[in-house]
């Protein structure tokens, strides 16, 4: 449970929640209202990963309206049967308009062969080496595979975010020496996490990134709801609880590896978090209970 005595309304620094699904249902159609809340909370960033091509236009159109939104497209392993040629040019045209390309990565978890996500997860490197992007990527116990194929397309050049990062501290490190952050999310204050919280302990102040993965991923205090970004201050003070830094150290630290391993957020970040209010309304985004694993809820039958 995080230490909630930490004075975080004294923090001059701005958080930024870089990876989570505004795009999605339940958020969507809430966004106003869960938007509002983050900023008063002191969240000054929202990175919006794509998943499946057909939602690309709505990050688009979201980051164009809210300057604090930013987007990055990308082809999710357990779409990757959408990924044919023509699919891939269009990522590469609209990407030339994000942050990043992402989310990206391989994952055994899903039903796409094995041989098909890797050749449209190379696809995608080379895409973002070409454009000088950095990658936000997925990676669910394939983290050897993954680093190999990272090497072997040279993505050290453009770096990036391992996401909601799982694996151990060896593999961290590697990810860390091409030029990676390791991002925490909801799940490093569930009770099971013990090695992960270890891990936060461990690793370099200047490798670690904050995400929500909303709506997925909700902080043990709100398990089973629907996640928002509001709820990133759970996963700071998390990691303040565990770390030896103090908190502000720790928000100057995040921020300033999000502006290094994103350039683009370079000056659309407000330096200072927005006041916040002494009682926030956390419950912002209603729909009920929300069950962790198959995300995304515009996918729907639309995408079966």
């Amino acid at each position: 449970m995080p230490d909630t005595n930490i004075n975080t309304s004294a923090l001059s620094t701005p958080l930024i929640d870089t990876h989570c699904h505004l795009d999605c249902e339940p958020l969507y159609t809430q966004l106003d209202q869960m938007l509002c809340c983050a900023r008063k909370s002191g969240i000054g960033g929202f990175v919006v990963p794509g998943v499946h091509p057909d939602n690309w236009p709505r990050i688009l159109q979201l980051a164009a309206q809210q300057p604090d939104l930013h987007a990055a497209l990308g082809i999710h392993p357990m779409h990757v049967l959408k990924a044919d040629s023509q699919c891939l040019s269009r990522l590469e045209e609209l990407a030339k308009h994000c942050v990043a390309i992402g989310e990206i990565g391989i994952d055994p978890d899903f039903d796409p062969p094995p041989d098909v996500q890797v050749t449209v997860f190379r696809s995608q490197l080379q895409i973002a080496a070409r454009l000088g992007l950095p990658v936000i990527i997925h990676c669910r116990s394939k983290f050897q595979m993954t680093l190999q194929i990272m090497k072997e397309e040279a993505i050290q050049h453009v770096g990036g975010i391992m996401h909601a990062f799982s694996g151990s501290r060896e593999m961290a490190l590697e990810f860390i020496r091409l030029g990676f952050c390791i991002s925490f999310s909801g799940s490093l204050t569930w009770p099971g996490s013990k090695r992960l919280r270890k891990l936060a302990c461990q690793l370099p102040l200047d490798a670690v990134v904050l995400e929500t993965d909303a709506p997925n991923m909700a902080p043990q205090t709100y398990k089973g709801q629907i996640n928002q970004p509001t709820w990133l201050m759970d996963v700071f003070l998390e990691l303040c609880a565990l770390r030896s830094e103090s908190p502000g150290q720790i928000a100057n630290a995040t921020l300033a590896n999000t502006l290094r391993v994103l350039p683009k957020l370079c000056g659309s970040v407000p330096m200072q978090p927005a006041a916040r209010h002494k009682s926030l309304d956390t419950a912002a985004v209603t729909g009920g209970n929300y069950e962790k694993g198959r995300h995304f809820g515009y996918l729907g039958s639309h995408h079966a």
